[in-house]
């Protein structure tokens, strides 16, 4: 247990931090889903829309550092892919 001031306040806000991130990420996985069901069903015309809440969302995260900025590079590349192949 941290005895000091400086050690209980960053173990404050390291919760806090760490609370957002799973918000986030938690977010994040909710939209992809959606947007694998929707690209599954053919649903192109809704998927665009998805998919551009998706990327809004990658990019976010990655500005964030809550996940890394080539992965979410890579994942938004892997979606378009998709999307083109089922348009």
């Amino acid at each position: 247990m941290p005895r000091r001031k400086t050690s209980l306040k960053r173990k404050r806000a390291d919760k806090k931090k760490h609370q957002r991130n799973l918000r986030v990420k938690q977010q994040l996985k909710k939209t992809l889903k959606k947007l694998q069901a929707l690209l599954s069903a053919k649903n192109v015309s809704e998927a665009k829309a998805v998919l551009v809440k998706a990327f809004s969302q990658l990019d976010k995260a990655a500005k964030k550092r809550i996940i890394h900025p080539n992965a979410a590079n890579r994942k938004k590349s892997r979606l378009m892919k998709r999307l083109t192949k089922s348009a």
